[in-house]
């Protein structure tokens, strides 16, 4: 099972509460328990802060890609701006960061894979990773199989 949901947005402040929305409601009705759905909530949420802060103010959009599958979510944020050097990017954090500087830091900290592909002058890709834990009787489980809809566990 596979669910992918596609988001192009314009470059506003406004948008991210809507991707934060989307993806914690998405998955709150997969069954995802609620500190699972936190910690992408936080990751996606600094991601896309990210964009707006940093990404090309010429260009007017950035897409966010949320791919859930049976045990995991990857989530693929977009810019086209000039690209950066994330090699060691968030690896740490020093006491005088409280507001600013400490997004990719939160994104290693709160998935369990963050890759970045960014090229000069074409952009950035950053791909955040979640393994996903699920309630005992998650409709995502009936979907995937693992459970039938009277809650038995199903062969496989």
């Amino acid at each position: 099972m596979q669910i992918t949901c596609t988001l192009c947005l314009p470059r506003d402040e406004a948008s991210v509460p809507i991707v934060r929305h989307i993806c914690r409601d998405a998955l709150l009705k997969l069954g995802v328990i609620e500190d699972c759905v936190s910690d992408i909530e936080i990751a996606v949420t600094e991601a896309c802060a990210n964009v707006l802060h940093h990404a090309d103010t010429a260009k007017d959009e950035y897409e966010v890609s949320v791919e859930i599958s049976d045990d995991q979510c990857d989530i693929r944020v977009i810019d086209t701006g000039a690209g950066f050097d994330h090699t060691n990017a968030g690896l740490t954090v020093s006491a005088d960061s409280a507001e600013s500087g400490r997004g990719v830091f939160l994104m290693r900290a709160f998935v369990d894979d963050l890759r970045f592909t960014s090229e000069p002058e074409k952009g950035t890709v950053v791909h955040l990773v979640k393994k996903l834990v699920l309630v005992e009787d998650a409709p995502m489980k009936i979907l995937t199989g693992e459970v039938s809809w009277d809650g038995a566990a199903s062969p496989r």
